[in-house]
């Protein structure tokens, strides 16, 4: 039965952000109300929420809800401020338009012929951690360069200005840690850096993907120079931002988690399998981003949202929908089947996500080997989070091994 009433909205989201804990809430609205309606703390419009998984994956995929109606509207949001998304503010064919001109530089083939450069990266800053001995902050000298040091190399930004970028792109996921002039700040200064980068490449070519993304524009004009820049600054913020939250995030739970380190010491071959487990398990955003709006009426998860109401979906706890995995609360790298949601879903699937598959992986693979008793060195409680930002992390992890 479809129902029509529209029951009071609910403040949303539910609980702090400090930890990685999904709050109950999320498992009682999945099995009474899977579609409910939430206000976010900015925005004029209140939403449905969305928490099932396969709702979720309706939502994401569905042409008939909409990312790029959302700019006609003062949309509910995690943030003072409307999201600066790049294509993730778009439809298609514009989306497909742009999406389509990088996708080359993100196969699996073209990711897996990173890999063996990213492990040796991956043990370059393992050596360095030996040296400077324990304790160490695994976030400073591992989860941070790591990731920054892949994406540098496959652009073909320098490194040696990645205190600078790094900087400048947290507005991309900040909701309250920047003021609204700071963001306009620091991607204005993200734009105008890659700006002048692009010009630098299409000067002196070199064996980059900004580079041929340079290229290709110039050549066949399937962009214009803003859109080029944009994407290039995106890829860049993007290509980085939530895999150095994520490898920490990795690492805080298998080392919190009954003997979940130990196990992929004793069978690294589990590495792979524990990704898309801790993809699935890590409650890496902190509410929701990102609403769209339904161009037509239509049924969602038993009620009646109309054209033109805003929806958005929760991540997190479509994959912990005990309706697609048993035992959702549980870690487990033995499950048969794991259609986790991690990456998002639909024609705004993360294009980066075979980066960062294959990041993480290195990460794990290179951690489990070199630094078998790797273990926290303080304890639980006095760990740092990340506050005022659109995922949860760890600000720092000091570890001894």
């Amino acid at each position: 039965m479809t129902t029509t009433e529209r029951p009071p909205a609910r403040a949303y989201p539910f609980s702090p952000f400090d930890g990685l804990r999904l709050d109950p809430a999320y498992a009682r609205l999945r099995a009474t109300e899977p579609v409910s309606r939430v206000r976010l703390p900015y925005g004029g419009e209140e939403a449905w929420l969305a928490t099932r998984h396969e709702d979720v994956r309706l939502v994401l995929s569905d042409p008939r809800f909409s990312r790029a109606a959302a700019g006609g509207h003062d949309e509910p949001r995690m943030m003072p401020h409307p999201p600066n998304a790049g294509t993730l503010n778009l439809d298609p064919p514009e989306h497909t338009r742009l999406r389509r001109f990088v996708a080359k530089a993100f196969t699996a083939r073209g990711i897996e012929s990173l890999r063996p450069r990213t492990a040796e990266i991956a043990d370059e800053l393992v050596d360095d951690l030996c040296r400077q001995g324990a304790p160490a902050d695994l976030v400073e000298h591992f989860g941070v360069p790591m990731p920054v040091r892949v994406i540098c190399e496959m652009l073909g930004v320098p490194f040696a200005d990645h205190d600078r970028f790094r900087i400048w792109s947290e507005a991309v996921v900040s909701s309250t840690s920047l003021s609204g002039e700071q963001i306009e700040e620091y991607l204005g200064a993200l734009m105008e850096y890659m700006a002048d980068l692009v010009a630098k490449r299409r000067a002196a070519p070199a064996d980059d993907l900004i580079s041929a993304m340079v290229r290709a524009r110039d050549e066949h004009d399937r962009l214009s120079e803003y859109e080029l820049v944009d994407l290039a600054a995106g890829l860049l913020a993007a290509g980085h931002e939530t895999t150095v939250t994520q490898i920490p995030n990795f690492v805080y739970v298998l080392l919190t988690e009954a003997d979940a380190y130990r196990r992929l010491c004793d069978d690294p071959t589990l590495v792979p399998a524990a990704v898309e487990e801790l993809m699935r398990f890590v409650p890496l955003v902190a509410g929701t981003v990102f609403a769209r709006y339904a161009t037509e009426d239509v049924t969602l998860g038993g009620v009646l949202v109309r054209a033109g109401e805003a929806v958005v979906v929760s991540l997190s706890s479509a994959n912990r929908d005990e309706r697609v995995f048993p035992e959702p609360d549980r870690l487990d790298f033995h499950r048969r089947s794991n259609p986790q949601l991690g990456f998002g879903h639909g024609i705004h699937h993360c294009f980066g996500a075979q980066l960062a598959r294959m990041e993480l992986q290195v990460a794990l693979e290179t951690l489990v080997r070199r630094l078998p008793g790797l273990r926290l060195a303080a304890p639980e409680a006095e760990l740092r989070w990340k506050t005022g930002m659109l995922v949860r992390g760890v600000a720092a992890l000091p570890v001894a091994w």
